[in-house]
């Protein structure tokens, strides 16, 4: 399955729940396919969409209470390969409404796909490993995604999702960061 696809399948799915997108080209194949004032689309810093979405996740589990909405991130094996730290501080930090969505399509999209070494490291291992307790694996040649089992799943979660290399051709984001970032705001809508 390509990338765009699964980002597809995955956000046709989702409803109130808030999602951090990685850089590059799976912010721009989100936004094309289902843009929502709910998203954050990352165009810069890579490997932090999971520390970013942590954060997240531990501020609105504070803020509603146990039953706060869910925090999807949409993340790379590049970036999680670059920031292997943030796997170990989720699993520990417990984000009961935290789900990592790592879409590994084996090499770095955004700056022009270089290989990764995520044809050799198994992922969902990695993260079983750092104490993730509840792990899902959908392989490539997976026609369709059901997410509901994932959803209802209490946190952290970590779903490992194989995608075909390659970039769709979609065209760039046609916001500025500042209104990316304010509308997003407006959609947690949290006041302290």
């Amino acid at each position: 399955m390509e990338r765009i696809k699964a980002l597809k399948q995955i956000s046709n799915q989702l409803e109130k729940e808030l999602v951090i997108c990685n850089i590059g080209f799976p912010s721009r194949e989100l936004y094309h396919v289902k843009d929502s004032p709910q998203h954050f689309y990352m165009l810069g810093s890579m490997g932090m969409a999971s520390s970013i979405g942590l954060g997240l996740a531990m501020a609105l589990e504070s803020y509603e209470g146990k039953e706060g909405r869910k925090v999807v991130v949409f993340d790379g094996d590049g970036s999680v390969l670059m920031n292997l730290g943030s796997l170990v501080t989720i699993a520990n930090q417990k984000a009961q409404n935290l789900i990592l969505v790592v879409l590994d399509n084996e090499c770095y999209g955004s700056t022009g796909s270089q290989c990764t070494y995520a044809s050799t490291t198994d992922l969902k291992k990695v993260a079983e490993s750092v104490g993730f307790q509840k792990t899902f694996f959908f392989p490539e040649s997976k026609k369709n995604i059901d997410f509901t089992t994932v959803l209802e799943t209490e946190g952290p979660v970590f779903v490992h999702v194989k995608v075909k290399a390659g970039n769709a051709d979609v065209p760039i984001i046609p916001l500025e960061p500042e209104d990316i970032k304010e509308r997003f705001m407006e959609a947690i809508n949290l006041t302290y």
